[in-house]
């Protein structure tokens, strides 16, 4: 049974206290300077005496003398990535609107360093686990989570965000969401539209919209779309003839003979010897399909191991994109969002599977997220969270033509009910456009004037993909 989200009498906290700091990930070489803080917050908001969590702030001071009083909060993606990790990668693409306004990274619950529901014996989601396997690894992660992942869901989430609006002393906020971020965005603009002053959708999650039941479907679109793309490119088309077929043949000798590699780590440069499953293959492919750079490989690691029989820099590429990916997510937060917003409302489950089966991915990968969901608790979740947002208020829609898991027609169906807004589409991209050619100065615009109004997207046409490589050395000069 669905849990209730419960009105509770506000908490008043203390003014906060800043220390200096740095943010970025852990094991980043690059970090940026800010200022931090937390706030000490109830694990379960209808038990105000109970356990207590603290949430990890940073704030990165604008550089004007006297900046705007309406900060922009950045809201990272997963479900499970942490803001003061994920924002560093993207940070120049917000430097227009930092000369203004502060920019707020609050670390969700269960990620970063807000009570990160880390969990060693990770449920395995790869395809690799049998059911029984599956309860097993579950309950002994449940048994090791240091809170109650009931209670670190996105409605939960987007009280805590208010909370931090409410002690930082800002009347209005600007919103800037990429990915999962985007439904927290969207919560927080349905529960809190009186504090938003302009929202911004990077990779658009409508509330209505279950993740993960049509990925497969998702990235076989987008895969599809990057080849057909290499065929219309005399070169690329030239050197890698028929790409789906080449494809095909992997597939077919992986999923018979999975293939034993002897390689170096592509991050230590220690010598490993794995084995090279279809699985990791597919899930490398959709990875690298997420950027246009990295998919600009994608047909020379193919041939390279459909034709040439040559796995290793296809083994290399999907143990450093699967490291990338594993290391950004906390998998318990991912499971709590995930086993009560999206996988109980997967209401066409054997048609879906059946449509996914005919993709590179298959169907694998969402029927283990079901097995894992099955033994999850379900977690905080209004009546309406799954309708979609009504909204007047400014909202810009990004959405990468190629995007693999929030295509545009995501972006799309959440503008029908968003009157004010307008929806961008970079052409031959893939998740996550702010930093794209002139998106950072149609941002900038948009939030510095909160209104999509006037502004002239002609830009977005001269953003183009990446080439292709048509060897390892690089793309054709």
């Amino acid at each position: 049974m669905l849990l209730t989200l419960l009105v509770v009498p506000a908490i008043s906290h203390a003014a906060p206290s800043f220390s200096p700091c740095q943010i970025g990930a852990p094991d980043s070489p690059q970090h940026l300077q800010a200022k931090c803080t937390g706030l000490t917050l109830p694990e379960d908001r209808a038990h105000a005496d109970g356990k207590k969590i603290t949430l990890h702030i940073a704030v990165l001071a604008a550089r004007a003398g006297k900046p705007a009083p309406d900060p922009l909060f950045f809201i990272a993606g997963g479900p499970g990535q942490a803001a003061t990790q994920a924002y560093l990668e993207e940070a120049p693409a917000f430097e227009r609107i930092r000369q203004h306004r502060d920019i707020v990274l609050v670390d969700q619950r269960g990620t970063g360093q807000s009570n990160p529901l880390n969990c060693p014996s990770t449920p395995d989601n790869g395809g690799n686990s049998s059911a029984a396997e599956i309860a097993q690894q579950v309950q002994a992660c449940l048994k090791q989570l240091p809170g109650d992942p009931r209670f670190y869901t996105t409605s939960v989430a987007v009280q805590d965000l208010d909370a931090v609006r409410q002690v930082l002393g800002y009347g209005s906020i600007n919103l800037y969401g990429i990915s999962y971020g985007t439904r927290v965005a969207l919560e927080y603009l349905r529960e809190f539209p009186q504090h938003v002053r302009s929202v911004v959708l990077d990779g658009v999650v409508p509330a209505d919209w279950n993740v993960g039941s049509a990925a497969s479907l998702d990235a076989q679109q987008a895969l599809d779309r990057i080849f057909a793309r290499c065929a219309r490119d005399t070169v690329c088309d030239k050197t890698f003839p028929n790409l789906p077929a080449s494809l095909r043949n992997l597939q077919q000798t992986l999923e018979q003979h999975p293939q034993t590699v002897n390689l170096r780590d592509p991050l230590t440069g220690a010598p490993l010897t794995r084995t090279l499953s279809w699985n990791e293959v597919a899930g490398a492919v959709r990875i690298m399909s997420y950027t246009s750079e990295t998919a600009a490989l994608l047909p020379l690691l193919i041939q390279q191991a459909s034709v040439a029989h040559d796995y290793v820099p296809l083994m290399a590429n999907a143990l450093f994109f699967t490291d990338q990916i594993n290391g950004g997510i906390t998998q318990g937060m991912n499971a709590a969002v995930l086993c009560t917003e999206d996988v109980p409302f997967y209401k066409h489950a054997a048609a879906d599977q059946k449509q996914a089966a005919d993709t590179y991915v298959g169907a694998t990968p969402v029927t283990q997220l079901m097995e894992i969901c099955k033994h999850w608790p379900r977690g905080v979740m209004p009546a309406d969270f799954k309708k979609p947002v009504v909204s007047s208020k400014p909202v810009l829609l990004l959405s990468g033509e190629d995007d693999p898991i929030t295509p545009p027609s995501n972006a799309a169906h959440a503008a029908q009910t968003l009157g004010n807004s307008l929806s961008i589409v970079v052409p031959g991209q893939g998740h996550g456009n702010a930093f794209r050619g002139c998106m950072p100065k149609l941002m900038a615009e948009f939030v510095q004037q909160a209104s999509v109004k006037g502004l002239d997207t002609a830009c977005v046409r001269d953003i183009k993909p990446f080439p292709f490589f048509i060897r390892f050395t690089g793309p054709t000069p």
